[in-house]
Parts: structure tokens; C-alpha cells; sequence
């Protein structure tokens, strides 16, 4: 029986750059400040991460670094997809030997792969791991969606731990639910969706919200967790606003501009992404003082 690698709220967390480094100093203090507000697992060098702009020795440092500080009070999941199996092999088992407790595993973009080559592929990397790693599906970054029957063929893999679904097909999430076993775990991979993917039988969510607001993710999937589900719908029609607005242009580019507005890091971001628009940095800022993270 496999046991999820957690539940509740894990932080996609963002990656502080100097003018061309990793701020590692800004990265501990993000961390701290996950661990002090309940998060429940810190996905490290993933897209919020923009893992795919920093070199091989900087991802590994990072997750290195990120696997120091939590000392083992929750699990820290390695980013670690390629569309070159290969490449995604090495990344997950050299993530694996700077201390990651799992790997989140995006579908191979560009490429398109079909079906057939989805189950290849994450059975090849899955093969090689030596820890439990989560599919990622997320369709509009990558073109490729996993299909429910591509999911049931490879839960049989046991160290295919789940999924971190993104594709927004409430349909598609049933019939996996349906067609999986009940150890194949799925989080919410978009923030807005949490509490229903809870409700048809989620684990949580892989958030990018909760890089401002740990605590009132944690506690939307505490609230799902016990089936209270009139109060985590209220919550999660309450963060609706909150979520819009981190995602008003292309993730990272809003929540690291909170994060700098709120004082927790810098701004900086690597080409291709650049600084939001002045309307959109308007929005962001009005939103973080309507829920009380900025002074006006």
C-alpha cells in the first residue's frame, strides 16, 4: 500500500535571484517562513522555482540547501522533468542524492508525446528512482494532457506515487479516480481547484498561493481533510480573488512581485519572464492589502 508522500498543502516555492545567482539567504528565510505557518511539504526547483532558467549546479545546490534547512520536518519534493528521459533520469537521481525525498515529474513538453510514450517514459524514469516520484499534468504549459487510461496503467508502477493535476478536467480527475487504485494519490496542482479535487478524493495541492498564504492554504486542506466542506468552500471562495490575481500573468511573474512587495525577497526575474505591467502590479498590490498582507 502506498502512502502519500504528504497531504495537506505543499508550497511551489519560488526561487530568489540575485543579479546572477541564487539568493540563498532570501531562499531560507522563505522557507522559515513556510515551516512557522503550517505548510505541509516544500516543492523545490519546480516551475514557480523557474527551475528551467537555472543551470544543473544551481538546481542541485538549491535543493541541496532547501533539504538542509527543513531538516526533515516535512518532505521536500525535487522538480525534475525533462523532455529528454535521460535527462529527467539524471536530474531526479542527482536531486535524489542532494537529499529530495521525491520528484515531481512534469510530462515532456514539446516533444507532444503520445499515450503510448507517456507510459515509457515515466515507466523508464520511474524504473531508475530510487524514490516515489508525482506525475505532473499541465496541459496548457506543455501541450500533452495525461489521459485517465495512461494514469491506470501506470499506478501499477509502485513507485509512481500520484499526480499533480493541472489539466482543470473535472471529468478526466473522476474517471482517474475511478479507474486508479485508492493509494494513487492526486493533488490540485491550480490553487483555485483545491477543495474540489478534495472532494473526489485529493490529497491536497501543490499551491502556488501559498508562498504568501501558507496558512490559510494548509487550512483549506485541513478543513477537506476532515470533511468539512461547507467551511473549506467558503475559504476557497474567500482565496478566489487572492488566486486570480497571482496567476494575472504568467506564473511566477505576480507572485514573486508579492513576495517583493510584501519584503520576503526580491523581485528578480530571469529571461524570458520580465516585470508585470503597471496595471497588473497595481492589481497585485491592491490585492495583498485587501487581504491584509501589505499596508496601504
Amino acid at each position: 500500500m502506498r502512502k502519500p508522500l504528504f497531504t495537506g498543502s505543499g508550497v511551489a516555492i519560488v526561487t530568489p535571484f540575485t543579479k546572477d545567482a541564487v539568493d540563498l539567504d532570501a531562499f531560507g528565510r522563505l522557507l522559515d517562513f513556510q515551516l512557522a505557518n503550517g505548510t505541509d511539504a516544500v516543492i523545490v526547483c519546480g516551475t514557480t522555482g523557474e527551475a528551467s532558467t537555472m543551470t544543473y549546479g544551481e538546481r542541485m545546490r538549491t535543493i541541496e540547501y532547501c533539504v538542509e534547512r527543513v531538516g526533515g520536518r516535512v518532505p521536500v519534493i525535487a522538480g525534475s522533468g525533462s523532455n529528454a528521459t535521460p535527462n529527467a533520469i539524471a536530474l531526479g537521481r542527482d536531486a535524489v542524492r542532494a537529499g529530495a525525498d521525491g520528484l515531481l515529474v512534469v510530462t515532456p513538453f514539446y516533444n507532444k508525446a503520445t499515450q503510448s510514450g507517456l507510459v515509457k517514459h515515466y515507466t523508464a524514469i520511474a524504473d531508475a528512482a530510487t524514490k516515489p516520484i508525482i506525475l505532473y499534468d499541465v496541459p496548457s504549459r506543455t501541450g500533452v494532457t495525461i489521459a485517465p487510461e495512461t494514469y491506470a496503467e501506470l499506478a501499477k508502477h509502485p513507485n509512481i506515487n500520484g499526480v499533480k493535476e493541472a489539466g482543470g478536467n473535472f471529468s478526466n480527475i473522476q474517471k482517474t479516480r475511478n479507474l486508479c487504485p485508492d493509494d494513487f494519490s492526486i493533488w490540485s496542482g491550480n490553487d483555485d481547484e483545491t477543495a474540489p479535487i478534495c472532494l473526489l478524493g485529493g490529497q491536497g495541492v501543490i499551491s502556488v498561493a501559498a508562498n504568501v498564504v501558507p496558512d490559510r492554504m494548509h487550512q483549506l486542506v485541513r478543513l477537506c481533510l476532515a470533511g468539512d466542506f461547507a467551511a473549506a468552500g467558503k475559504l476557497q471562495l474567500d482565496l478566489k480573488e487572492l488566486c486570480d490575481a497571482l496567476f494575472c500573468e504568467v506564473n511566477p511573474i505576480p507572485v514573486k512581485t508579492a513576495l517583493e512587495m510584501m519584503g520576503m525577497c526580491g523581485g528578480a526575474l530571469r529571461l524570458p519572464l520580465c516585470e508585470p505591467s503597471e496595471e497588473h502590479r497595481e492589481r497585485i498590490r491592491k490585492t495583498l492589502v485587501r487581504y491584509g498582507l501589505l499596508d496601504t
